[in-house]
């Protein structure tokens, strides 16, 4: 990907009456994506009750009074869902250096920009897996749920569970620098230090653990490819969570921490960009999920050249982008359950939609890739309100342009949806909970 930037999503002529905000009773669509039956539906009405799905009815189905939002030139889909966002942070200069230069106040207000960015680019719910600044994520989810900001519905990981000088502390600085405790709350050394710290960060309001199961790419001195926890303790952080209803996310770049991490009975494997075949066979046998960043390489190789980043960390991005993408295609031969993740944070916020069209270039078809981040995001996270639009489920919602040459009859899956390019070009309203997001 050449010459990426971020930029504010246009606005359609069309659309220019409408202002975030407003509310609505339906929704007419051109087409409807059915990620449960794998189908494209023409002419449908999506019924809301509320911030709810009252009724998906054929046709121009009749709807309560009050305002219908006119979709018929778009195809719909269920709120898109990223698993793997850091909406309160920003990596974009290949160094952990930038974290100390900001205060905690402006990690707040960055989160309430990249939240708003995150809703834009059409992801109504994120999975947020870690905060350098412990539960500054969980902070801004609050914010969200009362309304104070706009921004996706989100599943906080509040703080990284890492060992010392792992993938997961801040790292690269002199011995004598102090790291604030924020920065080091979940740092842990031996399964009893793991269990300590889950239960620490599950009291703090997280949703779910991120433990960092190997080295990582843009952490001086730690090898991506090697394990930096015991299987005994990546099992103490799922035995822990589990007693509080929850899952593990484990980072896992290398083949052996991935095996470690699946045997111990992780939701998900994120990265996997050294994955080999014995761990991949694993993960389909166990059910894990592969959250893999497969589009973020693009940017940070482009952006690390240009900015000239630091050798080492140039070195281990060369290393992993094809690998991890190699891996992505054996994962989707092996069967694997694959969720839709970017790591926005590394790259600016806002540019998490350039993934899915990744995942067909990948060898994904349209309808898979954008079950991965629908119906299957869903089902990883454990949450049955979001990710498909039936009824009981949230009104959440995005609507893409189709080109006026597609028969507005057409249920060719191929033909409506192409190869998701046009999620990033023509994206024209997102809707959350019944409410236009954008």
């Amino acid at each position: 990907m050449v010459g990426v930037v971020w930029q504010a999503p246009s606005v359609t002529n069309s659309a220019a009456r409408l202002v975030a905000g407003d509310s609505f009773v339906a929704a007419r669509c051109g087409w409807l994506a059915d990620v449960v039956t794998g189908e494209v539906r023409p002419d449908v009405t999506v019924v809301f009750d509320g911030d709810r799905v009252a009724d998906v009815a054929a046709g121009d189905a009749p709807t309560p009074d009050g305002a219908v939002l006119d979709l018929t030139g778009c195809v719909v889909t269920p709120g898109l869902i990223d698993l793997h966002t850091h909406l309160t942070g920003e990596v974009e200069s290949g160094s952990y250096g930038d974290i100390l230069m900001e205060s905690e106040a402006d990690a707040a207000l960055l989160g309430v920009r990249n939240a708003r960015r995150t809703i834009d680019a059409g992801f109504t719910t994120v999975r947020d897996v870690g905060a350098f600044r412990a539960f500054s994520d969980v902070s801004l989810r609050n914010a969200i749920n009362k309304g104070w900001v706009t921004g996706p519905r989100m599943h906080c990981a509040g703080a990284y569970i890492t060992c010392s000088g792992g993938g997961g502390e801040v790292t690269g600085f002199s011995a004598d620098v102090c790291v604030p405790d924020a920065m080091r709350f979940g740092v842990a050394d031996s399964v009893d230090e793991v269990r300590r710290a889950v239960r620490l960060i599950k009291s703090h309001g997280a949703d779910l653990i991120k433990v960092i199961a190997t080295g990582a790419v843009l952490a001086p001195g730690t090898n991506p490819g090697a394990p930096e926890f015991t299987e005994d303790e990546i099992k103490a952080a799922v035995d822990e969570a589990s007693n509080y209803g929850t899952f593990v996310a484990a980072h896992a770049h290398g083949a052996e921490g991935i095996k470690r991490a699946t045997r111990a009975g992780v939701r998900s494997v994120e990265h996997g960009s050294f994955a080999d075949d014995e761990a991949l066979a694993l993960m389909a046998e166990r059910g894990t999920y592969l959250v893999a960043d497969v589009w973020a390489g693009d940017w940070m190789e482009e952006e690390g050249t240009k900015s000239n980043w630091a050798a080492d960390t140039m070195k281990k991005i060369v290393d992993s982008t094809e690998t991890q993408r190699d891996a992505f295609r054996r994962a989707l031969a092996h069967g694997v359950k694959i969720g839709f993740g970017t790591d926005s944070g590394i790259y600016p916020h806002g540019m998490n939609i350039h993934q899915l069209p990744k995942h067909v270039e990948l060898g994904m078809s349209p309808m898979a890739a954008l079950r991965s981040a629908t119906l299957w995001a869903s089902e990883c996270l454990g949450n049955d309100e979001v990710g498909v639009l039936e009824p009981g489920r949230f009104a959440d919602l995005t609507a893409v342009e189709v080109s006026s040459d597609i028969d507005g009859r057409s249920t060719s899956v191929d033909e409506v949806l192409g190869d998701l390019s046009r999620f990033v070009t023509d994206m024209r309203h997102v809707v959350k909970g019944g409410v236009l997001a954008r």
